[in-house]
């Protein structure tokens, strides 16, 4: 008898037929919407599945295992997985798989391309000029910063800090500064970074802050009022990582009261509501969480997924085994 999974929204043909072409029954989510933890619940419950392949929308827990008692993995499409509730997968022997990996190069672009609008001040002229304001060349008119030769904080310089580093320093003679949790020698090595003793310090100098964590316990509101506090009335933050890392709402009083010149995010603490006023503010950009959306990035997720089902059930350890 076939093995039987169930994919939790449509990312593409490519998924499902890998899986059929391995010998799985395919049942996918219809809607080209995120499903409720409800929804996701009744529908394992109609079949005995034997994966899921789950996106980073939906909330896998206790509840969702309860649901689907046969199910041995779920693959996770992201790079994270704080979507799902790890120790309870290990403690009932489920395995769990992501991503990782695959979107470096596309969110540090995204990243970059968010610090540049946010310097040059270029959504809020593409407003001016669709608004019919333009009323010809005036000196003053939407007076940016200069980014070469700022200081560029980078929050943590995995994959991707990494990657914005060598475009800061390369591109425009940025200065790198960081904190991470292990020191980053090649970063040092090629692009001068240096290693700030504490998050506080690097708030203190930087004249752009870009976050690059994960989602855990200690980085959940790392950005709060009192760091914000800390950093310089001229400084512009960027978040391409994860919504909750910013305490959202002391972002906008911050915001609202010239604490910092602006801030760009693309991922939302209450995602995919705004925080009340958020989106009123001229000093601010958001995009739609899409700092990895290319269409070499969503392939590979597509099939770094479907190649984790595959191989559990032929006995091999999936590449991106998380627990």
């Amino acid at each position: 008898m076939n093995k039987k999974v169930f994919i939790t929204r449509k990312i593409g043909e490519v998924a499902e037929k890998m899986l059929r072409e391995n010998n799985f029954d395919v049942n996918i989510w219809p809607k080209d919407r995120a499903m409720s933890q409800r929804e996701i619940i009744k529908n394992l419950k109609k079949e005995n599945y034997d994966a899921v392949l789950s996106l980073l929308t939906d909330k896998i827990d206790a509840k969702i295992f309860d649901a689907s008692p046969a199910t041995k993995i779920f693959a996770n499409y992201a790079a994270g997985y704080d979507n799902i509730d790890i120790a309870e997968a290990k403690k009932r022997n489920i395995i769990i798989t992501n991503t990782p990996g695959v979107s470096g190069i596309a969110v540090a672009e995204h990243t970059f391309a968010l610090m540049l609008a946010l310097t040059t001040r270029l959504v809020e002229g593409d407003t001016f000029m669709r608004r019919g304001k333009y009323r010809g060349w005036a000196p003053m008119n939407f007076v940016g910063t200069d980014f070469a030769g700022k200081t560029i904080g980078l929050v943590g310089v995995g994959n991707i800090g990494s990657q914005v580093a060598r475009m800061a320093h390369n591109g425009f003679g940025a200065k790198i500064i960081y904190t991470d949790v292990h020191p980053n020698r090649e970063v040092e090595e090629k692009y001068g970074a240096k290693k700030c003793d504490n998050l506080e310090t690097l708030l203190r100098e930087a004249d752009i802050v870009s976050l690059h964590v994960p989602l855990l316990d200690s980085t959940h509101h790392l950005i709060n009022e009192t760091r914000l506090q800390m950093m310089k009335p001229t400084a512009f933050l960027i978040n391409t990582s994860r919504g909750p890392v910013i305490d959202e709402k002391a972002l906008v009083r911050a915001l609202q009261n010239k604490i910092i010149r602006g801030a760009a995010l693309d991922v939302f603490e209450f995602e995919p509501a705004l925080s009340p006023s958020l989106a009123k503010l001229p000093n601010v950009i958001l995009t739609p969480h899409i700092a990895s959306a290319r269409e070499s990035v969503r392939a590979e997720m597509v099939r770094l997924s479907a190649q984790s089902i595959i191989d559990f059930f032929a006995g091999k350890t999936p590449a991106n085994k998380v627990n």
